[in-house]
This record gives structure tokens, C-alpha cells and sequence, in this order.
């Protein structure tokens, strides 16, 4: 197959991966997938043995102001992409972008999958902190979304709930969930890690991997940490990853000025993907703060797979998906107090778990989406 792969960001650049370049860069062994490319971030060129076609006339590094901009632009060269590819289908993510290349590809016939990894309105209007702009953009970006899906030929998506949130607007998708690297991704020790961090063998270690953005409470992890080390002395707060397009981290590090307990907090910043299991297993007990309840009740997030394939407990606000797959090492906390007691009930009872992830391996998602491209073909 010959495959365009229109992804939710800059993919070659973007310091995060998402579930498209596992599973394309999966396929990429077996097809022929070409990548639009959005130049918004400014880290290391990621490799990738997808092809790679330029998409970005003014590369600005507000995602906002880039893909507005871009938008003109977008219409001329997927046009032109589309048009000289002779490409077998399209799989759209985007949601500005994804309009133009769904026309390009209705105009030239082209079989189009839309992948909505999450639900787009909502998380548009996250980055906004104005309720009147952020209903603003909600609805301006469901709408486009509305039109996306409403022309693609087949829609996937990542969770039962959004599954069910579709069906509730008309449209029937096809669920594959994000999933795990089981190669890299299991128990491993983490005295190393340890021992480079200034973490000391008999400390407890809250820990936190993904993006530092506001829609994770961690503000709130902090916050408790006064009651944890007034209950365990050698406790830390081990927080993997950065902040990408807002200050939320540095208002994390002040607030843990503030309240006295820097020397405890550590933040390690955005790691490598394939080095995150060193990281996962100095921790103790893993956290997935997830904030906004729009987001929980839709959400079956990467680090739950990643998380459970290293054996970790999970300390994690209400998911509904996540807790119905009955995985025995999930915590649910909806209080500040319910969060500080199962932390202080692993102190007293370290736990850790063996749970058989293969079948939310990449490589299986990736043979799950080839199977769609197939019968849309």
C-alpha cells in the first residue's frame, strides 16, 4: 500500500511520539507511508522511515498561529500531494489540515481514515484559559471535526467512550486503542537511575511521566506532598517530561518554593522515548492526575499501558475505560485525601505487579490499523 499520513503534529520534530508514529513507523517496514510535515517544534529531527512531504509555508511555533496561517496553503499543497501521490489511502488526524487533504482526496477519489485520537474540541480549547474563547474555539472546532468525520470513508478511534460519544452524534468508528513497546517496556531496576537522580534507596518515589500541562493536575500532587512527608520524611516527587507550549512547569517549581518542598520535587524534563522505562522504574507509585473530567470520561492514555507493562501501581483520577479493563493495580482517587491515603497505604505496603501487555503492543495496533486500510481499499 501506498500510504499519506496526515498526524495531529509535527512529526518529525515533536519531542513527544504519538500513537502514529508507533504504529506508522510500524507499517513503514511493510508499505509505503509518506508524512505531511508541520514544522512547529524546533527539538532534533526525529528519524523516521516514513517519507516525509513538506506542508508548512510559514513555520510559526504557536500551534494556533501555525496552523491558521498555514491554512491557505495547506488546500494548495494537498492538492498537489494528493493529485501526483497516487496514493492507495489517506489517514487524516488533523483537524485544519484535515479538511483540506479530505477534499483533496474526495476530488482524486482517494480512500480517507480518519484517527481521532482524542476529542478535539475540548482539548483545542484546553490551551485557553478564557471560558468565553474557550467555548469559542470549542465550537469552531467541532464543527470542522463534524465535517471531517462526516466525509472520511472510515473513522477510528482510541477508547470505548469515544466510541460511544461518536455514536451519539451518528457516526459509527472502529476502536484501537494507543498502546505499549513491550521490547522496552517492562520491570526493570531502577537503583541506577536512582543514584543518578540523588534519590535514595529507602526513598518513596511518587512519579509522573507525559507531558507537564495544565490538563494534569500536578499542581495538586504537590500540594500534597507537606501531609506525605510529615508522614514519610524521605519522600520525592519524580516528574518525567516538560511543558511544550505553556510556563505550567515553572509555575509548578514555584509553588513548590512556596510551599517548602523543592528539595523534593525533581524534574528531570522531556527524556527520549526508549529511556523512560529507567525512569518508570524508579518509582514507587504512578500517577495519572488527569484534570479536566470532559477528558477523563474519554480517556485511555499511553502511560496506562507503558505504566502497567513496567508493573507499577497506578494512583490515577476517575478514567472510566482504564477502570474497565479491571486491572488489579489501579487506584482511583477523586479528593485530595483519598490521593494522600493511597500513597501513604503503598508506603506502608510496597506493591509492584506482572501484567501480560502484548496484546496492547504497537505492533499489534499496527496490524489492527493495516487491517482497516485494507477494507477501505
Amino acid at each position: 500500500m501506498k500510504i499519506l499520513l496526515i498526524s495531529t503534529q509535527d512529526y518529525i520534530h515533536h519531542p513527544i511520539p504519538s500513537r502514529h508514529h508507533y504504529i506508522f513507523e510500524d507499517l513503514a517496514q511493510r508499505h509505503e507511508v509518506h508524512v505531511a510535515h508541520f514544522h512547529v517544534s524546533r527539538e532534533n529531527t526525529r528519524p523516521t522511515g516514513l517519507i516525509v512531504e513538506e506542508a508548512t509555508q510559514f513555520p510559526l511555533r504557536s500551534p494556533l498561529l501555525h496552523y491558521t496561517f498555514n491554512t491557505p496553503y495547506h488546500y494548495y499543497i494537498f492538492d498537489k500531494i494528493v493529485r501526483e501521490g497516487n496514493y492507495d489511502a489517506i489517514v487524516a488526524a488533523h483537524v485544519l489540515a484535515g479538511t483540506a487533504v479530505i477534499r483533496a482526496a474526495k476530488k482524486y477519489n482517494v480512500p480517507v481514515v480518519f484517527d481521532l485520537k482524542d476529542w478535539f474540541p475540548d482539548s483545542a480549547a484546553a490551551y485557553f484559559k478564557n471560558r468565553f474563547l474557550q467555548e469559542a474555539v470549542r465550537k469552531s472546532v467541532w464543527a470542522i471535526t463534524r465535517y471531517n468525520l462526516s466525509n472520511s470513508d472510515k473513522i477510528t478511534t482510541v477508547s470505548p467512550s469515544l466510541v460511544e460519544k461518536l455514536a451519539r452524534f451518528g457516526f459509527t468508528a472502529e476502536l484501537i486503542t494507543n498502546g505499549v513497546d513491550t521490547d522496552i517496556f517492562k520491570p526493570l531496576d531502577g537503583s541506577v537511575v536512582r543514584k543518578e537522580l540523588g534519590i535514595g534507596t529507602d526513598d518513596f518515589v511518587i512519579g509522573f511521566s507525559g507531558s507537564v500541562e495544565r490538563w494534569y493536575a500536578i499542581d495538586d500532587m504537590i500540594r500534597a506532598l507537606p501531609a506525605l512527608i510529615e508522614h514519610r520524611q524521605k519522600t520525592r516527587l519524580l516528574i518525567v517530561g516538560g511543558s511544550l507550549f505553556t510556563n505550567y512547569q515553572q509555575e509548578l517549581a514555584s509553588l513548590a518554593s512556596d510551599l517548602n518542598v523543592s528539595d523534593h520535587v525533581i524534574f528531570t524534563g522531556t527524556k527520549p522515548y526508549h529511556e523512560l522505562p529507567r525512569y518508570i522504574a524508579c518509582m514507587d507509585a504512578c500517577t495519572i492526575p488527569l484534570s479536566p473530567p470532559q477528558w477523563g470520561n474519554i480517556a485511555l492514555p499511553n502511560k496506562f499501558f507503558e505504566y502497567s507493562a513496567c508493573g507499577k501501581p497506578i494512583i490515577m483520577r476517575p478514567m472510566p475505560d482504564v477502570e474497565r479493563t479491571g486491572a488489579p493495580h489501579l487506584r482511583v482517587y477523586r479528593t485530595q485525601d483519598e490521593y494522600i491515603g493511597y500513597i501513604k497505604e503503598i508506603m506502608e505496603q510496597p506493591v509492584t505487579y506482572t501484567l501480560n501487555l502484548e496484546k496492547n503492543s504497537w505492533k499489534e495496533k499496527s496490524r489492527q490499523f493495516e487491517a482497516v486500510l485494507h477494507n477501505v481499499i
